[in-house]
């Protein structure tokens, strides 16, 4: 028979996730629910990672002007792209470290529940809604 909380396969959904009382914050299917998805989001980043770095090994010299200058843009574009899913693979690592040492989920600043609904967003963060909003709000007052 199955729980409330559990699926066939013994994961969460993001209903079930939703669904639980604040007293099951952080447990461990919570956890391995979080856990889960990070792993998935690494595989895919090496993944993609993989791809652009094969793309930019196949490129061919083309001796047509307007044909380099649009090869070059998507080279840029794509190096873009890998330095910024890079930036998110280190995120995601961290996230896995923090699972790891028991700290996921909890603002790195306040200390406080980040929140479920955050975490399913965003489950890199490490800040609550609170202490993101005033950081966003100081990064403006001194920029």
């Amino acid at each position: 028979m199955m729980t409330a909380t559990a699926t066939r396969n013994g994961t969460l959904s993001e209903a079930e996730l939703l669904a639980m009382s604040a007293d099951d914050y952080m447990n461990a299917a919570q956890l391995e629910f979080f856990r889960r998805r990070l792993l998935q989001l690494q595989a895919e980043l090496r993944e993609n990672s993989e791809e652009t770095r094969s793309h930019l090994r196949e490129t061919v010299a083309t001796p047509d002007e307007a044909d380099r200058a649009t090869q070059e843009e998507e080279q840029v574009l794509e190096q873009r792209i890998r330095d910024r899913e890079l930036k998110l693979l280190h995120k995601v690592e961290a996230a896995l470290r923090r699972i790891e040492d028991g700290s996921y989920g909890y603002c790195e600043v306040s200390g406080e529940p980040i929140g479920v609904g955050r975490l399913l967003a965003r489950p890199t963060a490490t800040l609550s809604i609170e202490e993101q909003e005033r950081h966003e709000r100081e990064e403006r007052l001194y920029r």
